[in-house]
């Protein structure tokens, strides 16, 4: 039976007791943790994606996606907790759900780390030429800027996006790592930018930018929900760290719940400031009675008429309105902090994919050269190469909206996955000992489930048509490979010879 091979939760455990884990973290270092990871790309480039679909709505947006992702970091916590070692959900369902489930979640990994950190790229490359332009007090010729745009958005090829990606893939194949002082100061310029937008955004606000609040119904919201589900991401991080945390059953709901509140104020605050400062109603077509695709080439199109009067058309949201209401310097000065920030982020993305691809690979269901480590470097770097080169290929061609979409698609699927694993863990292992408990666990995971599924219907159709045959593509390389090759299935064929 497929969904018969588990992997024992015992024998991963062992990988953990061979490296104990200190518990240090209090609530406040926890929700700290958390503000830090979550505040990124999704606010800084997704917010003219969210305008277009929902228009002032997208406020609500970010609250519905706040929710969804609160309820999932719970049942994720529990999982982290009892399970501390590489490979996030896939491990995760690994031991609860089979091998089956355990390939697809980690097939769906792959458009979570690789699609996002290429959706990434992109959104620094539009910070990045949007800065040079208005360094140099001009705009760049037409000749030049379709080398810094996708096919979808009337260009050729995004350079500087595949540039930064394969900048990264060099590093990661060095071993380079961000330090802790680093990772701090990039924290404290992050929520400085936004900070700095906030206090002069919101006071020139104007009431009538709100109105339509929502043009495109409840739809729409829903619809900028699922797309800016992107910018939350990141509360992942304090889940996992429940392993180092202090009294993990008071001190992980307070870093929970604490850091994803203040982000949804922080994001709410900044979503104001653009809806009031300089409206963020959506771009219909000639008739006015559709809104275009967010990413499309129409939009694209709609928008080289337009020039620089929407925010919806813009490819640096934040710095693009502090300029309109009259802040030019300083919204020079957000688009060099994203500069700086966003890097960083497409690190991690890439490194996370990295690691899944190699904790697949050491179980058997990828190849074994997919873990094979540089002599020199002492990083998986076959498998660092092929994900920087799929990052690079994506973000050169496709617009960051439709890439954060498919990367939401594997996440939430991964989420439900996780939320559905902690239930029946529940019953299957109800004694096992679990430093973290999800509360309220029959509310809190079906609720987690069902949202992360409301948020991925939610996404665009086109969306779930790529999702879908990526897991067929998926389910075809398992039944040729993985299945006779997994570990699981070797120790099967073991015992069966003896």
């Amino acid at each position: 039976m497929i969904f018969g091979r588990v992997k024992p939760l015992d024998a991963i455990l062992e990988t953990a007791k061979k490296k104990s884990l200190h518990r240090s973290l209090g609530a406040f270092q926890l929700t700290m943790l958390g503000i830090g990871a979550i505040i990124g790309t999704g606010i800084f480039v997704l917010t003219a994606e969210a305008a277009q679909k929902a228009g002032p709505g997208m406020m609500l947006s970010f609250i519905i996606a706040a929710c969804v992702c609160g309820v999932a970091a719970f049942c994720y916590a529990e999982m982290a907790a009892m399970v501390p070692v590489s490979g996030s959900a896939y491990t995760y369902s690994y031991a609860v759900m089979g091998e089956l489930v355990a390939w697809m979640v980690g097939w769906a990994l792959i458009l979570e780390y690789a699609v996002a950190a290429s959706a990434v790229s992109v959104g620094w490359s539009g910070y990045v030429v949007g800065l040079i332009e208005h360094l140099t007090g001009s705009h760049l010729p037409a000749s030049v800027l379709v080398f810094t745009k996708g096919p979808f958005n009337g260009g050729i090829i995004n350079l500087p996006a595949a540039f930064i990606a394969l900048l990264i893939m060099s590093l990661l194949i060095r071993g380079t790592k961000e330090s802790a002082t680093a990772s701090a100061i990039l924290v404290v310029i992050k929520i400085t930018a936004l900070s700095l937008f906030i206090f002069l955004a919101i006071p020139a606000m104007k009431i009538e930018n709100f109105h339509p609040f929502a043009p495109l119904g409840f739809s729409g919201i829903s619809a900028a929900a699922a797309s800016i589900f992107f910018a939350y991401v990141g509360f992942d991080a304090v889940s996992t760290a429940a392993e180092e945390t202090k009294d993990p059953q008071r001190n992980m709901p307070i870093g929970l719940v604490g850091s994803l509140a203040i982000c949804t104020l922080f994001y709410m605050l900044v979503s104001a400031g653009v809806i009031g400062g300089v409206g963020a109603q959506p771009v219909f077509d000639a008739a006015h009675q559709h809104a275009l695709p967010a990413g499309s080439s129409e939009m694209a199109a709609a928008c080289s008429t337009l020039k620089d009067s929407h925010v919806v058309c813009s490819n640096e949201a934040l710095a693009w309105s502090l300029r309109k209401i009259g802040w030019n310097k300083v919204g020079n000065l957000i688009a060099l902090a994203a500069g700086f920030a966003l890097p960083s982020v497409i690190l991690m993305m890439i490194f996370g994919q990295t690691r899944i691809f190699f904790v697949m690979s050491r179980d058997g269901l990828l190849p074994g050269f997919f873990a094979k480590v540089h002599p020199r470097f002492k990083t998986p770097y076959i498998v660092t190469v092929m994900t920087g080169l799929a990052v690079a290929t994506f973000s050169a061609f496709f617009p960051v909206g439709i890439l954060a979409d498919i990367s939401n698609a594997g996440t939430l699927f991964a989420f439900a996955m996780v939320a559905i694993a902690v239930l029946v863990l529940r019953h299957t292992d109800p004694k096992r000992h679990r430093p973290f408990k999800t509360p309220c666990i029959y509310l809190i995971a079906p609720l987690a489930a069902l949202g992360c599924l409301y948020l991925f219907v939610s996404l665009p159709l086109m969306t779930l048509k790529m999702f879908f045959g990526w897991t067929v593509v998926g389910l075809v390389v398992y039944f040729l490979y993985g299945y006779r090759h997994s570990n699981i299935a070797r120790n099967i064929s073991d015992d069966e010879e003896a």
